[in-house]
């Protein structure tokens, strides 16, 4: 099909998807005065399978957007976590970083994912909802991508009018952990790679209003006393509900009834705390969490890979939205940069060094959490950690710093240096 053809549109860059990648991509290259058009096939505001809590590397990408988090409008800050396990509770504050906040924030994906889809269209992009992209377009003389065809669906996701080609020098893959544009290029999930799986709900519960990040380092059976496989959290949204759930993020993903462990779990929490059916909101739900780039390369022939579709999520803590919207700043300087290439050598050149700006930022804290990942498969390990780590908050304070990605590499800290320099002397595979 040739350019110009009917039915066709353009942009300088399209991006599918419009999550917290999609959304913070857009915006940032929509800042740089490109013509940018986000493909969408939702409508907002729409649920998504979350946490609901952003820790402080996620505020510092929010302040690099521009998005404010006012408290009256639903963005409860929190302080640090609260660990528990092997008999111990411990609070531990978020660090005083150079380049990061010393406070996160809870608010709900439905609002959230909203709130940065309309900030990318205040700042200049083309936001389309309700349309389902059907595949890339691939230039047959070149092989490279060179836009997408999409259609208009309803709020059920059928097709509700014609296809449409889009047409741009550049494609943002932000469709998530299906990644449907690099399964068309051929790009599967890596299988050596972890890939975790979390179920969340919300309760209605006194403790809607709670400032810590609460995580359960154990997860034990009520009935038989047994150690559970994976960790836990109660995370207060601020508006009367708390949003409780668990991930298993080690070898027993692909056994576990993730649901069934949820509930087993409840069944021993404290009454006061209102974790029961009469007070649940909504259904549990689950959602894969790909981890440690999963699905690489991040770029090849004119598409780029962002957040999920990536694998962008932290292996050690199972966070994504920090690492999605780090992981689009990261695309934006280098899509803004390749747009004012001479020509399409040039420009491909330096799209090329989207995958390396990636890899030198979070490889070698990832192959740090690869190994994290395959110890904490097993119950045991996390047993022995949890008995001999949580008694001793000096410890903790550091292991947070490692889970969290939160060392600072200005500090002349000793557990600051020892985060840096493990995550610099690993590979950055």
């Amino acid at each position: 099909m040739q350019p110009g053809g009917a039915g066709e549109r353009t942009a300088d860059v399209l991006v599918v998807g419009a999550g917290p990648a999609g959304s913070t991509v857009a915006r940032h290259l929509a800042d740089a005065g490109r013509r940018v058009v986000v493909l969408e096939k939702s409508a907002f505001p729409r649920e998504k399978v979350c946490g609901d809590a952003l820790t402080p590397r996620a505020v510092q990408e929010l302040r690099a957007l521009g998005v404010p988090t006012p408290r009256e409008e639903g963005w409860l800050p929190n302080r640090g976590l609260r660990l528990l396990g092997g008999g111990v509770r411990l609070q531990v504050p978020w660090p005083d970083l150079a380049d990061a906040p010393d406070h996160g924030v809870v608010h709900t994906r439905a609002r959230f994912d909203e709130a940065l889809a309309r900030h990318a269209q205040a700042g200049g992009a083309q936001l389309h909802e309700l349309t389902s992209v059907t595949g890339p377009v691939v230039d047959e003389r070149t092989g490279q991508v060179v836009g997408v065809r999409a259609r208009p669906v309803d709020e059920r996701g059928r097709k509700a009018g014609e296809e449409t080609v889009w047409r741009a020098p550049v494609v943002v893959a932000a469709d998530g952990v299906g990644g449907r544009l690099g399964l068309a290029l051929g790009l599967h999930r890596r299988e050596d790679r972890p890939l975790g799986v979390a179920v969340r709900t919300y309760f209605r519960s006194p403790r809607h209003d709670d400032d810590w990040l609460e995580s359960w380092l154990e997860l034990h059976d009520p009935a038989t006393g047994t150690l559970l496989p994976g960790y836990g959290w109660v995370f207060g949204v601020g508006d009367g509900t708390s949003n409780v759930g668990l991930g298993v993020l080690g070898g027993d993903v692909g056994t576990v009834d993730h649901r069934e462990l949820l509930r087993r779990w409840l069944a021993g929490m404290p009454a006061e705390h209102r974790f029961v059916e009469e007070e649940q909101v909504g259904p549990v739900r689950g959602a894969a969490l790909p981890m440690a780039f999963n699905r690489t390369p991040h770029y090849t022939r004119g598409l780029l890979l962002v957040g999920d579709a990536g694998g962008m999520v932290n292996p050690f803590n199972g966070e994504g939205i920090a690492y999605a919207m780090r992981s689009a700043r990261l695309a934006a300087e280098v899509v803004d940069r390749a747009l004012d290439a001479g020509d399409e050598r040039a420009r491909e050149r330096a799209l090329h060094g989207y995958p390396a700006a990636v890899r030198a930022d979070l490889g070698g804290y990832y192959t740090l959490g690869r190994v994290f990942v395959s110890l904490i498969g097993h119950p045991e390990v996390m047993r022995v950690a949890t008995r001999y780590g949580m008694p001793r908050p000096g410890l903790m304070k550091l292991v947070v710093k490692l889970l969290a990605n939160l060392a600072d590499p200005t500090s002349r800290d000793a557990s600051d240096r020892l985060v840096v320099a493990l995550s610099r002397l690993a590979p950055a595979s």
